[in-house]
């Protein structure tokens, strides 16, 4: 039986040059592709259990898929944050260090955000990002007053859990 080693070699080997011609179609861009290629196969290096695949390449294209999705997320988070930026005095504009850590932020809060339910995301984010009251939020949103309070106690219980529980 081969080692883990081999295995992931000879997964690379055969099926890298697919992945990135994959990911260059779903990206438009080879760069970005070639760094997802490779993130993927680091994704692999860095699982403890022993790799035996029956379909590598539907294996690697949902590792991929993932990536993209983060890589597209990013994108969005960076796009909006510049513009955000563009919309400030001349004098406010935060350092290239400040804006790379605030980059890194906001990405790590989509993360958080990203395993809410739509309606409890929108709810949470109306009252801490827009500061509307429960029973303004549940106007925009056409729930109950009560819905509101359920929807912010399940975000901010999701919060505290990804924050505390490791």
């Amino acid at each position: 039986m081969p080692s883990p080693e081999y295995a992931l070699q000879t997964l690379y080997s055969n099926h890298h040059g697919w992945l990135n011609i994959w990911l260059r179609s779903r990206l438009g861009n080879a760069a970005d592709a070639a760094d997802l290629a490779q993130d993927t196969f680091v994704r692999l290096l860095q699982k403890t259990e022993r790799l035996e695949l029956k379909a590598p390449r539907a294996f690697l294209r949902t590792i991929a898929r993932g990536l993209v999705i983060d890589h597209w997320r990013r994108e969005e988070i960076e796009r909006a944050y510049l513009e955000a930026l563009a919309h400030l005095p001349e004098g406010q504009v935060p350092s290239t260090e400040d804006r790379a850590l605030v980059l890194e932020l906001l990405e790590g809060i989509a993360r958080l955000l990203d395993g809410l339910k739509p309606k409890v995301r929108k709810a949470f984010l109306l009252a801490q990002c827009d500061g509307l009251t429960y029973k303004e939020i549940a106007a925009q949103m056409d729930v109950s007053l009560r819905s509101v309070e359920r929807y912010v106690a399940e975000a901010l219980y999701h919060c505290y859990v990804l924050r505390y529980e490791s």
